[in-house]
């Protein structure tokens, strides 16, 4: 995998957040940006799947029936 340079701008108080952070894990602030990275992709990826997979079920018609939707609202509310 190749690595690229990228630059932007942060707040000098997350700029201090990240070198506190990478200095208690004896990494370099690359490393914590890089995991952070990852993990907002895989979060966002994820949702973007989850969205588009809904988006084709209801293309397909593919929806929860009143008595689906009351039980899993009762099921919450009970769990409390």
């Amino acid at each position: 995998m190749t690595k690229e340079n990228i630059t932007f701008r942060i707040d000098s108080s997350k700029k201090a957040a990240l070198d506190k952070i990478a200095a208690g894990m004896k990494r370099d602030r690359s490393y914590i940006l890089n995991e952070a990275i990852a993990a907002y992709l895989e979060m966002y990826q994820w949702q973007i799947a989850e969205i588009q997979k809904g988006i084709t079920e209801a293309d397909a018609g593919d929806f929860a029936t009143d008595e689906e939707v009351k039980a899993i609202f009762a099921r919450l509310i009970n769990a409390n």
